[in-house]
């Protein structure tokens, strides 16, 4: 028995990720603007311009991640989304986002490449945890997309 919202069973393709993307990266935002804020000091005007450029580069990265990620998940003989492939699926996306934000951290701030990449660390470990519980809210009220089902 699915767990997903009956009307919402199927949920596919680009109108899936079109959710996906736009309910993540809102959370995403407010949080990262806040969470920003705290750790360099800054006002939550001048964080939250960095959140939402930090947000575009997201959006494009997980379009382009997902669906490789799906490419890889369709062709897998195991079918379903374990504990251990989402595991994968977070670092993998969350690892992506260093190379692009640290640099963007880096300048925007007026810190070095180690102050930024230790700012994104907390960040990180943060959507780390975000990553792996949303996917796994949005799966149960969405169901899986067909490349797990």
């Amino acid at each position: 028995m699915s767990s997903a919202i009956p009307h919402q069973r199927g949920l596919q393709g680009p109108k899936r990720r079109i959710v996906y993307v736009t309910l993540y990266e809102l959370i995403a935002i407010a949080v990262a603007t806040a969470g920003l804020a705290q750790l360099t000091g800054a006002g939550a005007g001048h964080a939250g311009v960095v959140a939402a450029a930090s947000s575009v580069i997201a959006v494009v990265w997980n379009i382009v991640f997902n669906s490789a990620f799906e490419r890889w998940e369709a062709r897998q003989a195991v079918r379903g989304r374990s504990i251990a492939r989402r595991v994968a699926h977070a670092i993998g996306f969350e690892g992506g986002l260093v190379f692009m934000l640290v640099p963007l951290f880096a300048w925007w701030f007026g810190v070095g490449l180690w102050q930024a990449f230790v700012m994104d660390i907390g960040l990180m470990l943060f959507f780390l945890c975000y990553t792996f519980a949303f996917n796994l809210a949005f799966d149960r009220v969405f169901g899986l997309p067909a490349s797990a089902a």
